[in-house]
């Protein structure tokens, strides 16, 4: 490198200040933003994306920091020559003189003459690698001696290139200071040579780049621990749909139970996934035909998201199946699926409408835990069936749920849904919307047409929760 380089050569001259001055005013509105989309990125830290914006913000920050102090440095120039001082007989310390605005422990720089053995440090290296400004720069031989152990060997070797084969440094190392404090370093250096192209000095710029180092070790890791949220979430989605899937009646369109007999039910249903969040809830439709005859009509929603509270579904539907097929009528049902709820390890709570259709005598016999009452719909007009007795499911031990009888007619509709239809609103809501569709659905053919018209109507909402909607028409 020529000798002009060095920090005390008449020919250094600092650039233009104007437009140094305005690169410094746009670094520090730049860092002005991003620091107040920092304090904007609040947070308990549990959120793995929460985490990584801050620690992109911090890492941000850091980089703008240093770039405004370089920028003032390259502003106000190279620092004056250095004077001496007297540290001891026959000892000499070379110190700068005071400059107003150094940026003390950022950059530092160093010279070493290989002709006299002699170095000269900038006052900012003596801050950097934490040596009291009273004693002697360091000798090449003697700068490992600050360097741990396991970064010695790339240290020697930078110098080794740059004093033997002209090779700029570029390297990293880390320094123990005298109070153990660990610091990173970054060395830029490059060879001065003499009027015969040998090397008569080395010349170095030394920048503590410690807390920029740890801000991209941070940005690393929350970029490894995000990733790893997403693959997890990613894979818990999955599986949440296959349990789903493999739960849920297979049947789409319309559906005839029972399969034989002139009386049936002509049946429909849907479920609309959340619009705001990609994880599966705990709704669910089913219909059933059972030994004796009857249909088996339910809906129900666990609370909750995930592949815990779907699995939980699926174990409620299972049971449900079960005790339905062996004869047991819904207000026991729900109070068995109370006590099951009740005995599992994890508590959760639950809603649900079981319904038990007799066929030949058109009789509906059902009861609800804290769940909407289906809706009746009869020559254009509808209207919800009588509310049972019944609390959620798991919310106490030992709950009993009132049975209702109803009466059906042949034309009759029957609509049970889950909540979640009407985002942030009451059941109130979504059961007076549905109950307007009374006209349209007098006019449907089969009960796959009532599903489309309140897919239709309530499918483009953005809707917090999932949800379910199950249609039965008497045929």
């Amino acid at each position: 490198m020529p000798s002009h380089l060095s920090a005390d050569h008449p020919a250094a001259q600092p650039p233009g200040r104007g437009s140094v001055d305005a690169l410094i005013s746009q670094t520090r509105r730049l860092r002005g933003d991003v620091d107040a989309v920092r304090r904007d990125a609040h947070g308990d830290g549990s959120d793995p994306e929460e985490r990584w914006q801050r620690a992109l913000c911090d890492l941000a920050l850091h980089q703008l920091n240093d770039l405004d102090a370089h920028l003032a440095q390259l502003r106000d120039g190279p620092p004056p020559a250095p004077v001496e001082v007297e540290t001891a007989p026959a000892t000499r310390a070379v110190l700068p003189a005071p400059r107003r605005g150094s940026l003390l422990s950022r950059v530092g720089s160093a010279e070493w003459n290989l002709l006299t053995d002699e170095a000269s440090w900038s006052g900012e290296l003596y801050q950097i690698l934490g040596r009291t400004p009273t004693a002697p720069p360091l000798t090449l031989d003697e700068l490992p001696s600050l360097v741990l152990d396991e970064d010695r060997v790339k240290l020697t070797a930078m110098v080794t290139d740059c004093l033997v084969d002209a090779k700029p440094i570029d390297g990293e190392f880390r320094i123990v200071r005298p109070d153990g404090e660990v610091r990173t370093v970054h060395m830029m250096g490059e060879p001065v040579l003499d009027a015969d192209g040998g090397t008569a000095s080395m010349w170095a710029v030394l920048r503590d780049v410690s807390e920029l180092r740890r801000s991209q070790r941070a940005v690393s890791e929350t970029r490894d621990s995000l990733q790893r949220h997403q693959h997890r979430a990613q894979t818990e989605h999955r599986l949440a749909v296959e349990l789903q899937e493999a739960v849920l009646p297979p049947w789409r369109g319309s559906l005839r139970l029972p399969h034989q007999g002139p009386e049936s039910l002509d049946l429909a249903a849907h479920y609309l996934p959340s619009s705001t969040s990609a994880l599966i809830g705990g709704d669910w439709y089913d219909a059933l035909e059972l030994s004796d005859g009857q249909t088996l009509l339910s809906v129900g929603d666990l609370t909750g998201h995930g592949v815990a509270v779907t699995s939980g579904m699926a174990m409620l539907l299972g049971a449900l199946r079960g005790m339905a097929m062996a004869g047991t009528e819904p207000g026991q049902l729900l109070s068995l699926l109370n006590q099951l709820l009740d005995a599992t390890v994890q508590p959760a709570l639950g809603s649900a409408v079981c319904c038990r259709y007799r066929p030949e005598t058109r009789t509906l016999t059902w009861a609800q835990a804290g769940h909407p009452a289906p809706l009746l719909f009869r020559g254009g007009t509808g209207r919800r069936l009588h509310a049972a007795d019944g609390v959620l499911l798991g919310a106490t031990s030992g709950a009993t749920y009132e049975q209702v009888h109803e009466t059906l007619e042949a034309g009759d509709l029957l609509l049970l849904h889950t909540d979640g239809l009407v985002p942030r609103r009451g059941r109130t809501e979504a059961a007076n919307r549905l109950l307007d569709l009374a006209p349209r659905f007098a006019t449907a053919r089969t009960a796959q047409d009532c599903v489309r018209m309140v897919v239709e109507e309530f499918g483009e909402a953005e809707r917090e929760d999932d949800a379910c909607v199950l249609v039965a028409r008497v045929v």
